[in-house]
């Protein structure tokens, strides 16, 4: 009853803003939650996500739970994969060697799919298309692309496809600074122990828009197409079901109420059907 009372008031909330958007975002609450309560007797599978990787996982200070496009999309096709989540916060440079010692069952933390990782872990299929770009000071205008990092000091995720990506493609022509998270790297930026962050694009926008807004800016192209998959250790049981639950919530509509709740817009695949 508790719970149902919350959507409510949710909804009430909502309505005065944005009733279609208010409705969706209940709508999906809803389902999570009845979800959730139906998933209480399933086998309990331990899924990390790095809580700096905002929208797609961060940590609410308000509830203390973990939040995000990631959290919502994991947590609605659990149950119909036939097992339950529990969320652990981890540093995206813990989460493959968590996976492969068998400390974490998952992960769903905007993990680029690779060759090199699919050699050690297994991915579900693709649930987000993404790619690389560039942070800089927000008054910054001598780096516009990647060939401007040189001779740059550069903040990097430890692991990340963005590191990779700026070591194959500049050598020893740009100092790379690895750090645990980005929100590490975003603080390196900001008190200018480096001249600029290379990431995931829909992480940096994120926080150029919101917790960086007016110091920080994203500049270039976009680097290397990347997808995003639902990370497990090698061999799991789980990924055909996740697979097959993902596909669901896509044919069902749910992948795309998610996706406008994170990003105010319809996935771009469910845009080009409706025009």
């Amino acid at each position: 009853m508790k719970m149902f009372s919350s959507l409510f008031q949710n909804l009430k909330h909502g309505l005065s803003r944005s009733p279609r958007s208010a409705i969706a975002t209940v709508a999906l609450g809803l389902l999570v939650s009845i979800g959730q309560a139906q998933a209480a007797s399933l086998p309990k599978l331990t899924v990390a996500a790095d809580p700096s990787v905002k929208p797609f996982a961060y940590m609410d200070q308000k509830s203390r739970q973990m939040e995000g496009f990631d959290m919502d999309l994991v947590r609605a096709l659990a149950p119909m994969a036939g097992y339950q989540v529990q969320v652990l916060p981890l540093d995206f440079a813990g989460i493959i060697p968590a996976l492969q010692s068998g400390n974490i069952q998952a992960s769903a933390s905007s993990i680029t799919i690779t060759d090199a990782r699919k050699k050690v872990i297994d991915f579900s299929s693709p649930y987000f298309d993404a790619g690389l770009q560039i942070l800089v000071k927000d008054r910054q205008g001598e780096i516009t692309s990647i060939n401007d990092l040189k001779g740059k000091t550069v903040a990097v995720v430890t692991g990340s496809t963005g590191y990779i990506f700026t070591q194959e493609t500049l050598g020893s022509g740009v100092k790379l600074v690895p750090y645990s998270t980005y929100a590490a790297c975003f603080l390196a930026l900001t008190v200018g122990d480096t001249d600029a962050v290379v990431g995931d694009q829909p992480v940096l926008a994120n926080y150029a828009a919101n917790a960086g807004k007016g110091k920080a800016k994203v500049v270039g192209p976009l680097y290397r197409g990347e997808q995003y998959g639902i990370a497990f250790a090698k061999g799991s049981p789980w990924v055909e079901p996740t697979n097959k639950a993902l596909q669901t919530l896509k044919d069902n509509g749910t992948y795309a109420q998610i996706y406008q709740k994170w990003f105010g817009a319809l996935p771009p695949q469910t845009q080009a059907v409706q025009q």
